[in-house]
């Protein structure tokens, strides 16, 4: 029997993904000058307000303020209008040190475990499916390619749909058949922020059409819709009140967003202002790293990782496998596991190395999902401090270079060759 199911995404101009983009500027700025920066940056917005709060240790020094409006700028938040805007809001900024009972744990050669320890105890979970080219659940890889598409129309193609603000927010449902196998588009709903109208009736038949023949047929292929998809476009009405100003925003609130939508599983802990020590976002990155290239290899359909952790201790607790019963090897999900571990590296210095998790690439991934992103390079500008003695007479001396950053490594499939050869394929 045919099933639905439905994830959703929402744009860099979500509240909620304002305090992320937030969070992950600030980590980027110290990770720039200091690659051994601890961060725990938790934001908040709301009307005319940032809030900076949390557990930075470091030898960076950050003008957090310009960060923060900084990063709003580059959102779209550039009007009164909004009553929130990057030259006008406040900003407060209440920052402590780390923990130094917890710093003991995660440092190498401190602690108990002499090795880097995890961050913190709990599990993180990795997961890939082979029904769609990004190796993610369809409804939520749809649901993700809309409100990117919105935001390019509304930086890059103004003059299409020029009523766009920052917020919107998309869900897709997917009808799967009784073999799971996804057959069309079911629903689809879209919820955009716009300049005020003069006729709210004309706004809403206006946005309708535009949405349906300017952005869909961009991101959904023609062949999963049909004449029953659904279709839900603002269907409050307008939407001229948003970000900010309609909802506070929290760090770490769009967890589900950030990473399968629903699909497989969710330890619960977010990633955004967090530095790689956190096992949080750094495990969570390194499982998804193993589902991929393990259904890439042909291993499985479906796959969810898991591992758990203790903290200040370097070796998983546990790392499971479950394909869902699409395993395309002679071999039980527990033996697939001790397999994967042989490959594998977990502990957390091995996985950030293996990942180059130190280098300031966190911003990107702080809107429109992180996983399923594309791996590239770009230029990045970095600070460098250098200390030069004259007659013994230390001298600081601060510059800036560009580096040839890699992001979103964990998407790379760098390890599908080992993986077959391993398996036998």
């Amino acid at each position: 029997m045919a099933y639905l199911f439905t994830s959703e995404s929402v744009s860099e101009g979500h509240p909620d993904k304002v305090a992320d983009q937030i969070s992950d500027a600030i980590l980027d700025a110290m990770l720039a000058q200091d690659p051994e920066s601890r961060v725990a940056c938790e934001t908040m917005v709301t009307t005319g307000l940032v809030v900076v709060s949390g557990e930075i240790t470091t030898n960076a020094y950050v003008e957090i303020p310009d960060v923060v409006r900084e990063t709003i700028k580059k959102i779209g938040y550039n009007s009164d209008h909004y009553m929130f805007d990057s030259e006008s809001c406040g900003v407060m900024v209440a920052l402590h040190s780390q923990s130094a009972d917890i710093a003991q744990g995660v440092n190498e050669g401190e602690g108990v475990d002499k090795e880097q320890g995890a961050g913190d105890q709990g599990m993180m979970f990795g997961y890939a499916t082979n029904e769609t080219p990004e190796y993610m659940p369809m409804a939520l890889a749809f649901s993700h390619r809309m409100v990117k598409e919105l935001a390019k129309i509304r930086k890059e193609e103004s003059h299409l749909m020029p009523y766009l603000r920052p917020d919107s927010k998309a869900q897709v449902t997917i009808e799967y058949s009784d073999d799971h196998k996804p057959m069309r588009v079911h629903t689809v709903v879209l919820s955009t922020q716009h300049d005020p109208f003069d006729e709210e009736e004309a706004m809403l038949k206006k946005i309708n059409e535009d949405v349906r023949n300017i952005l869909i047929p961009r991101v959904i292929p023609a062949e999963l819709l049909d004449e029953n998809t659904i279709y839900h476009i603002n269907p409050t009405g307008k939407f001229v009140i948003g970000g900010p100003h309609g909802d506070a925003g929290l760090t770490g609130r769009k967890i589900i967003v950030d990473t399968y939508g629903g699909k497989g599983a969710h330890g619960g802990g977010a990633f955004s202002g967090k530095d790689p020590s956190k096992v949080d976002r750094s495990a969570a990155y390194a499982a998804r790293h193993i589902a991929k290239n393990l259904v890439a290899a042909g291993i499985a359909d479906e796959i969810l990782v898991q591992v758990a952790y203790a903290i200040g201790v370097s070796k998983p607790v546990s790392l499971n496998i479950n394909t869902y019963g699409t395993a395309k090897v002679d071999m039980s999900d527990v033996a697939l596991a001790e397999k994967v571990s042989s490959i594998f590296d977990m502990r957390p210095k091995a996985l950030v190395d293996r990942l180059k998790l130190k280098n300031p690439i966190f911003s990107d991934t702080a809107a429109y999902g992180h996983m399923g992103r594309e791996n590239y390079k770009k230029e990045v500008e970095m600070l460098l401090v250098n200390i030069e003695e004259d007659e013994n007479i230390k001298k600081e001396i601060r510059t800036k270079e560009t580096k040839a950053l890699e992001f979103f490594t964990w998407e790379k499939l760098d390890y599908v060759d080992k993986v077959k050869a391993e398996f036998g394929l």
